[in-house]
């Protein structure tokens, strides 16, 4: 039974991971889920009030910061709203037209036809936003694979 709940626990971490790329994926409850899952199949005496404290204020900044990089992103580049929803709807459904490109092409195409069509900007400042999504996205992956890693390293050391 141990190693049947280690290893779902390991695969809840794994998938949270593939969340990073796959925003689709709702990562942090799927880290959230693997600590939940040790109290159930082991011991929740195991996992201290703070140690809980810790991971949910973690969780709020996961949350944060996925919205705040992809807006940052496109405003430090000159977009506007409607370049964060069309960036933001990019990044959901490109991984979908295009399985492994639409990561990084559906933000980017997102963000240019919502400036080119709802802002009314010019295509080269729609372009300039369309790489500001991109980075803002590749930003966010890189916070929150950090952030992750801590919470994952939080666990196993009060484990």
């Amino acid at each position: 039974m141990e190693i049947i709940g280690w290893s779902i626990i390991i695969v809840c971490f794994i998938i949270g991971f593939i969340g990073l790329v796959y925003p689709i994926i709702p990562s942090v409850i799927f880290i959230l889920g693997g600590f939940l899952l040790y109290g159930v199949f082991f011991s929740f005496a195991d996992l201290p009030w703070w140690f809980w404290l810790i991971e949910v204020l973690f969780v709020i900044l996961l949350f944060g910061a996925d919205m705040m990089a992809n807006a940052f992103g496109v405003k430090k580049y000159g977009g506007s709203k409607a370049g964060i929803w069309g960036s933001t709807i990019g990044l959901l459904v490109g991984p979908f037209i295009i399985p492994i490109a639409g990561i990084l092409i559906g933000p980017f195409l997102g963000a240019i036809i919502a400036e080119l069509i709802f802002a009314r900007t010019s295509l080269k400042q729609a372009i300039k936003t369309g790489f500001g999504s991109v980075i803002g996205f590749l930003t966010s992956i890189v916070t929150k694979g950090t952030v992750q890693i801590v919470m994952i390293v939080i666990f196993v050391l009060v484990v």
